[in-house]
């Protein structure tokens, strides 16, 4: 039996946990699933478990399962999930770097659960290419994603969105920007198989992208499919991502990790 917490963070949600102990991540992937199932376990979209880190300067270290098992090297919203959850339980102060495999993290746990990530650096991986009637791009803000943008998200197609994450091995995001420049995205992501209410990395690549195309500036409020408002900016070409987390409940589970 061990003590977790679910968490929202913009319509992400998340079971997280921490422990002294190393694992096998064969077994702590099945767990995620268990855990992750909305029928029959706790429901989440990913499983976190923050463990002692391996390297100076840092407050912990991260591994993150999808619901699907397979491990993640970044999360956008879990990792200011996970901050709050660390501030909240005394594993780090207000401001801490921690350690996930696309790099460190840097966040910063304000007032009235905002919370403020600097992200790994990105990469654009692929310039705009033209596939299934649209133009893409694709980049690395810690994990892969495709971007599209178009008039209004409505264009979302998720027959679309499913052939192109298997093409490439990305999550694929569809932006568009609105008259008054505030960014709107929808998110197929790859390891839940499905559209999410939000997808911090897939925000941020959108914002990497209306920027290229000078549609929007260096900060901009952004809004996923769950209608809550976060903030992406870029200051000395890092990506900066702020937005507000909610723990929802805490619980024991019955099980090893």
């Amino acid at each position: 039996m061990f003590f977790c917490a679910k968490y929202s963070a913009s319509g992400n949600d998340f079971v997280i946990t921490h422990t002294f102990k190393a694992g096998n991540p064969e077994k702590r992937g099945e767990l995620a699933k268990e855990i992750c199932n909305r029928f029959s376990g706790i429901g989440a979209d990913g499983f976190i478990i923050l463990l002692p880190p391996d390297r100076e300067g840092f407050d912990f270290r991260w591994e993150f399962y999808n619901s699907d098992g397979s491990i993640a090297e970044m999360c956008g919203n879990g990792s200011r999930a996970t901050a709050h959850y660390a501030y909240r339980l005394g594993l780090a102060g207000r401001e801490m770097r921690f350690l996930t495999l696309a790099g460190p993290i840097w966040a910063k746990v304000e007032e009235g659960d905002w919370v403020e990530t600097q992200l790994t650096p990105h990469k654009l991986l692929k310039g705009e290419f033209s596939q299934n009637g649209r133009k893409w791009w694709l980049w690395d803000t810690g994990v892969p994603h495709l971007v599209t943008l178009g008039e209004s998200v409505e264009e979302f197609d998720k027959e679309i969105a499913r052939e192109m994450r298997w093409a490439h091995n990305s999550n694929v995001n569809f932006g568009a920007v609105t008259p008054d420049g505030k960014l709107l995205v929808r998110t197929f992501e790859r390891g839940v198989e499905d559209e999410t209410l939000a997808c911090g990395t897939g925000m941020c690549a959108t914002f990497l992208t209306a920027r290229e195309l000078g549609l929007v500036g260096d900060k901009v409020e952004v809004y996923p499919k769950s209608g809550e408002r976060l903030e992406i900016s870029l200051i000395d070409n890092r990506l900066h991502f702020a937005g507000r987390v909610t723990p929802t409940f805490e619980t024991q589970w019955q099980g090893k990790i």
